[in-house]
């Protein structure tokens, strides 16, 4: 499967445009009921917001929703969406919030500050960069330890944990491309003296 990047966690920023404030809220979503209820709970918390344009993308159902909640159409919600393309970003989804100032922006001057606000969310959060891996136990003796340690950083391997008792026991995370090429490594190394141990279909942020 194809990896993907989204977002660690919750994240906003506000700027104002003639008297408009506008404040962008990012949120990582696996799926529509969770985009919907974060735009529900941003909803609740801004009541007196004169509207609050969303859009929200998900891997699940491969699903792009939008809205300009008010707004001219065109001028909220596919500006935000737009963004979230040019970053490449998925199961996310962002809502701008806008207290109206009295002052009209104009079609280009709506469409200039929702982008905005969703660029400034995007900016204030942590990306993730999501990768199909596999977790690998992997058992040795003490004396394996070292050399297969060595080996571990030319196939981008995160360590998950290390644990040392009788012998030691390695978890490791891999990306999918390199599995099958470290088991191998691995065994060869040490002489087809460790054992491996695989949990495949895991998701791992190796941003």
């Amino acid at each position: 499967m194809a990896d993907y990047i989204t977002v660690k966690a919750y994240a906003e920023d506000s700027f104002t445009e003639k008297k408009s404030e506008f404040i962008g809220q990012i949120c990582p979503v696996k799926n529509s009921d969770e985009a919907i209820a974060f735009i529900e709970a941003v909803k609740a918390k801004h009541r007196k917001a004169r509207h609050n344009v969303y859009a929200y993308m998900t891997r699940e159902g491969n699903i792009s929703r939008y809205s300009d909640d008010g707004e001219p159409q065109g001028t909220g919600g596919v500006p935000v969406l737009e963004v979230l393309r040019k970053e490449g970003l998925t199961d996310i989804c962002v809502v701008v919030t806008r207290y109206f100032g009295g002052i009209l922006l104009g079609g280009g001057g709506l469409v200039r500050a929702y982008s905005h606000a969703c660029k400034l969310a995007v900016d204030a959060s942590v990306r993730m960069i999501m990768c199909s891996c596999s977790r690998l136990t992997v058992r040795c003796d003490y004396g394996l330890y070292g050399k297969l340690s060595y080996i571990l950083p030319e196939y981008q391997v995160k360590t998950e944990n290390e644990a040392f008792a009788d012998d030691v026991t390695l978890t490791l995370l891999v990306k999918d491309r390199f599995c099958e090429a470290l088991k191998d490594k691995l065994t060869d190394t040490s002489n087809g003296k460790v054992s491996i141990d695989e949990e495949a279909g895991v998701w791992e942020d190796f941003a």
